[in-house]
């Protein structure tokens, strides 16, 4: 201030710190703010409004500020930027938009700033999710296609974060399904329409999976479950009737196509039981973005697709493994004695033949000259058991838990991580549709397969088991279920269920963009950043603990500018004097640099 005449304005804004702030805490609570004001405070707050906004707060009064908030225009635009960076801050200001009526607003609004008009949106949208549900399949498909086109650009309104636009949010994993269930999957063998499964068919899988996954829990009979219903069950059924008849078709031989798992000097199989198709895709991301090479090919488990038959053909010890007499529990021998394989007695077999078999939370170190290592890890088919299409809400807990199991074996050492599983599932909220197998023509009867008694002849499928092709494995048509009220099931024969990730993971070249946090200064919840850096698409955020990403307090996670610097605000004001870390993050999600802060002040 030194060298300049000082007007009331200048000692008007020394009072009032952020004008911006303080006239949305005004908006959202008019009378705590004024309680909270001295006579000089509040005239000062009135002074800055004035001159800065055009606007007297107190002639005016929130409803008046409202109308400005919305028409928009000079520091009105600024004050709804800060109020989206972190609508949550100011929790009563869509209440104040919600009281201006059109006589209010002087000129035409911008339809993301009236959240009587997000609602009408997410009404109509509502009943045209409804209706669609109830169209044929094809119909189905365009018009939730059209719909995701139609309302996309809610999604990036401020009433999305306030989760006011919950159908418009899902109609993103719904769009993605429409469009996808929109084409078959495709061969004219089986190996045909595995490879084009695991080229493309999975997407289906995993938009139908990321569309559930966004359910509050017991809403799994809701809205959203019926349209995944109506656009992935018919897809889907196609799918495995397709693949059933070509392995059913004469000169087929389902046995041949599945193939075992080997050791390796410098591999450690890791496996993950239930570990479907599309889940290996997106354990592939994950670890990409972790810096580490992937490779993903896919193998066939055998029939039927239960642990008991396909973990033995999934270990290194499937070499020591024969049929039984008999099918009923689908668990083949080990040779030399004809006991049943269990997993401890795989386990031994591996043991005895060199291949360091690690216990449940361990990490096996490399060793030179060995034969590999097996281990085990995550629970995705238990969980599938016990929670049915509940599964779809854990998917992501369970990936990140097998990426970082890959993370921590390459960390020790070995050359390579192999990445294998016994089968995949179906899952199919509302339950997959039942088909009647008469107890008096099968031994043992599972949700996806059966063994066959005898001679006798059952009105669906049969395979030869893998493990004795003289024995004879029933399986319902399509995605049928031998029992009532099944949402996830495995053992019978589909793409999903038969067509298995086989993902080598190798530790990638090291990262060579470097960073350095430069400045942090605090006005408020808001923290300016200051950085040098060459990596390109580096990032700030403000997080509690510098490794995990869903600890971070930032409102959202702000992209550097050209001048290396980004602005992070604090979605919630009970972290203010936090201790917190500012940290700089490449493309790939990498912490480069960081910073300890304190949160409102201090850097």
């Amino acid at each position: 201030l030194r060298g300049r005449r000082l007007e009331a304005e200048d000692f008007d804004r020394l009072s009032i710190g952020d004008p911006v702030r303080d006239l949305l805490t005004w908006m959202s609570d008019a009378a705590a703010f004024e309680n909270k004001c001295s006579a000089d405070r509040w005239a000062a707050f009135r002074g800055v409004c004035d001159r800065e906004f055009a606007f007297d707060p107190e002639t005016g009064g929130p409803r008046a500020a409202a109308a400005a908030l919305a028409a928009g225009g000079g520091k009105w635009n600024e004050a709804w930027r800060r109020f989206c960076d972190a609508p949550l801050l100011y929790p009563g200001v869509p209440a104040v938009l919600r009281t201006a009526s059109p006589g209010d607003l002087l000129h035409p609004v911008e339809p993301s700033r009236r959240p009587g008009l997000n609602e009408e949106r997410e009404d109509r949208l509502r009943a045209a999710l409804e209706e669609a549900a109830g169209l044929p399949h094809a119909d189905a498909c365009d018009r939730v296609a059209a719909l995701d086109d139609e309302h996309r650009e809610r999604r990036g309104w401020v009433w999305a974060q306030l989760g006011e636009s919950p159908c418009a949010l899902a109609l993103e994993p719904l769009g993605r399904l429409a469009r996808a269930a929109q084409r078959e999957v495709e061969g004219a063998s089986a190996e045909a329409l595995a490879a084009d499964y695991a080229a493309k068919g999975w997407r289906c899988d995993r938009a139908a999976l990321e569309a559930l996954a966004g359910l509050d829990p017991g809403a799994g009979r809701g809205l959203v479950a019926h349209v995944v219903r109506a656009l992935y069950e018919p897809w889907l059924d196609r799918a495995a009737r397709r693949f059933q008849d070509l392995l059913c078709a004469g000169g087929a031989d389902p046995g041949a196509l599945a193939g075992g798992v080997d050791a390796e000097p410098g591999v450690c199989i890791l496996f993950v039981d239930g570990l479907r198709f599309d889940l290996g895709a997106m354990l592939g991301e994950r670890l990409e973005g972790r810096g580490v090479r992937v490779r993903l090919g896919h193998r066939m488990a055998p029939i039927p697709t239960v642990t008991a038959t396909a973990k033995p053909l999934a270990s290194p010890a499937h070499a020591a493994c024969a049929g039984a007499a008999s099918a009923e529990e689908f668990c083949p021998a080990v040779s030399g004695g004809g006991r049943p394989a269990t997993a401890e007695r795989l386990r031994g077999v591996m043991a005895q033949r060199g291949v360091v078999v690690a216990e449940a939370g361990e990490t096996p170190m490399a060793l030179d000259g060995g034969a590999g290592a097996w281990m085990e890890t995550a629970e995705i088919d238990a969980l599938g058991h016990a929670l049915g299409a509940g599964l779809a809400r854990q998917i992501d807990t369970e990936v990140d838990a097998v990426a970082d199991r890959v993370d921590a074996l390459l960390a020790a050492g070995w050359r390579k991580v192999r990445v294998v599983t016994d089968h995949g599932w179906l899952l199919l909220a509302g339950g997959l549709p039942r088909v009647d197998l008469p107890p008096s023509l099968v031994e043992t009867k599972w949700s996806r397969c059966a063994a066959v008694r005898g001679g006798s002849e059952p009105a669906v499928p049969t395979y030869p088991w893998y493990w004795n092709p003289s024995l004879r494995i029933a399986s319902p048509p399509g995605i049928g279920a031998f029992r009532a009220g099944m949402e996830y099931a495995h053992g019978g024969v589909s793409p999903q269920e038969c067509v298995v990730p086989d993902l080598i993971a190798e530790r990638g070249a090291a990262i060579a963009a470097a960073a350095r946090i430069t400045g942090v200064a605090w006005r408020g919840m808001r923290c300016r950043v200051a950085v040098e850096t060459g990596a390109p698409g580096a990032q700030v955020d403000l997080r509690l603990n510098r490794r995990q990403a869903d600890s971070s307090i930032a409102a959202a996670v702000r992209a550097l500018n050209d001048a290396g610097e980004a602005s992070l605000v604090v979605a919630d004001d009970e972290h203010e004097g936090a201790a917190a870390l500012v940290v700089v993050l490449d493309e790939a999600g990498q912490v480069l640099d960081d910073r300890p802060t304190t949160v409102g002040g201090g850097g």
